[in-house]
Order: C-alpha cells, then structure tokens, then sequence
C-alpha cells in the first residue's frame, strides 16, 4: 500500500482510502465489521462517512473499538446552523465511539461558509477544533466554483468533490490547483456509483494524479479484494490505456448525475437529483429505504415533466435530465413491482 500525505494536515493515508456511504445496504453488524478490517489489514488506514448515512459510522465504532489511534476516520454534516452542527458531531463522537475526529467536513453547503459569517458554521468548526473534537476542517461539494473557492480561501484543509475517468478538464484543474495550494484532494464517486465497471480503467486513470485519495465505496469483501488487488498491481499507463480510457469517456460521460441538486426545484416538484440517478440509489444504499408508495408517488412525478428545460439550464454537468428521467421511471416501475 503506498501512502500519501493528505494537503497541509501531514496525514499520511492510504492512496485507495476507504468510502462507507455503502456499507450501510450490509445489514448484518457481524459482516459489516469483517468487510472493514479486511480493507484495514490490506493497508487501508482513511475512512471515510457520513452523519447522513444512517448506521455507517456505527459500524465503523464497531470496526475499530480499541484501535482508534490506528486510523484516520472522516465524517461529515450537512447543518446549516452552528447549533446543529454540534449536535451532529455529538452523534458522530457517540456512533463512532471515539472523542475526536481526524477530518470533519462541511457536507456540501450551497454556499462557501467562512469566518464571521451569520450561520457561524466556520467559526464553529475552529471553535471544536481548538477543543480537539475535531484535528482538520474540509468541506465536501458538487460545485465547481464553491470547490475552486474552497481551494483558493486558505481555510479548508481538504476538498471532496466528484473525481473519475468521466472527470471534464475543469475538474483536472481543480486537483491541479488543490495540489498547487497543498489542500487535500478526496474523490468521491470514483466508480460514478456504479456506471463505471471497468475498474482497471477507472484506478489507472486515478492513479496519475498522485495528490488525489479516492474513497472507494464499499460494500462487497470483493469488492475490496478487487481495490487491494490493483493497489497491489497498479494498471499499466500505455497507449492502449488511453484509447480505452477515451472510448469509455465517449460512452459514459453524458449519462453519469451527481445527485448535486443544483436542478431544482423544479417546477412539477420533480425530485430531480435522486430520481435521475435512482438505479445508482437502489445499488449502493439500502433498497427498502426507495421501494416506498411514498417514493412511487415521487416518481411517478416524472410523468408530469413539461420538458421545460430549467434543469438543464441549471446543472453543473451539462446533463439534461428530462431526456433521460422517463428511462429511471421505467427501470424504478419494474424493480418496485418485483418488490411488491
């Protein structure tokens, strides 16, 4: 395993790090636990999770009880307001059975929160870091513009932002300029949730950027066997790489949603961000929590989409979800009716 240190915290963490968003579909705790400490005996040593991920930081507590200094954990909170902002690190000390986390991150904010501002979400953070709850400050986004902001400000230690082989040349320019201004790189959804399969190319291309840590998400003890593995045996580089790798992006790039939200609202109440990538939803988070009447209600929503266009106008990936929401019905409509 080779090690990295993350931006300006001297973290040193594993290049292949750890990301526990799907964990949670792991029912049984037992399993859970045994899933994690093998991606820990492999060499992986930076966890990463979620206060909006239901039972995954707890089995993380559950995972490292008794070697907590071992490792690196980061969580994260999508407060808006610095009351609760403690209130979810409080739950997040709790499930994580620990008295400090390594990296806590601003779960991407819809605005670049810094000192002295009204929603004291900042001036929070430093307050817990100086009582050694929290060693480092990041912040998370689906943004461009508030992840290069995040970059430029000096106040955040690291930025997680969606990073893959489907990657724009903007987005290689924000690694760029994070490496340039020593903050940590994350990259979240290095497999686009699921749409990239071909895994070879999606570690090879990762792999060029030496400052970027992707959080693999996890679910499977294959799944990190296969991760060890390539960390093991890193893809070759070469010519043939990359005409693969461009062909893969040819394919891919204009199906793949982030979930950012930034479509909506919509004007027919579309659900907009989960709806157009519910068969990602359905794979890595627990299904019961989407195959609801509730949730049938919310898509069949899609039914009712003028294609005015407004989510088009409004994402920051060029995607144009009213092509492709009536496919997320059908495929929604025919695994809701197998659960019936």
């Amino acid at each position: 395993m080779e090690y990295v240190s993350l931006g300006k915290t001297n973290m040193m963490v594993s290049r292949s790090s750890f990301g526990s968003l799907p964990i949670q579909r792991v029912k049984d705790m037992e399993e859970a636990v045994s899933i994690v400490r093998a991606a820990y005996e492999g060499g992986i040593n930076f966890f990463d999770t979620a206060r909006a991920y239901s039972d995954s930081e707890e089995k993380l507590g559950f995972a490292f009880y008794g070697m907590r200094k071992d490792v690196f954990i980061a969580t994260k909170s999508a407060a808006v307001t610095a009351e609760a902002l403690r209130d979810d690190l409080s739950k997040s000390l709790e499930a994580l059975q620990t008295d400090y986390i390594d990296l806590y991150q601003l779960h991407n904010p819809g605005f670049l929160p810094v000192p002295g501002s009204k929603d004291r979400l900042y001036d929070t953070l430093v307050t817990l870091k100086n009582q050694g709850k929290i060693r480092h400050i990041g912040i998370t986004s689906h943004s461009l513009e508030i992840a290069r902001s995040a970059a430029l400000s000096g106040l955040y230690e690291t930025v997680q932002y969606p990073f893959s082989l489907l990657a724009t040349n903007e987005e290689i320019e924000l690694v760029k300029l994070c490496e340039k201004n020593d903050v940590g790189f994350i990259a979240m959804k290095a497999l686009c949730g699921g749409l990239l399969t071909n895994i070879p190319l999606a570690f090879g291309f990762i792999r060029q950027y030496e400052n970027v840590v992707p959080i693999w998400g996890i679910q499977k003890m294959e799944e990190i066997q296969q991760i060890l593995y390539f960390e093991a045996h890193p893809p070759l580089v070469d010519e043939k790489f990359r005409i693969e790798a461009m062909e893969e992006r040819a394919e891919l790039s204009g199906d793949f949603c982030r979930g950012c939200g930034y479509c909506l609202p919509c004007p027919q109440n579309i659900p907009i961000n989960d709806a157009n990538r519910m068969m990602q939803l359905l794979r890595r988070a627990p299904s019961e929590n989407w195959l609801t009447p509730e949730w049938h209600e919310k898509m069949m929503r899609i039914e009712s989409c003028t294609k005015c266009g407004a989510c088009a106008q409004k994402c920051p990936y060029h995607l144009k979800p009213f092509e492709t929401l009536p496919k997320h019905l059908a495929d929604y409509l025919a695994m809701y009716e197998s659960k019936k």
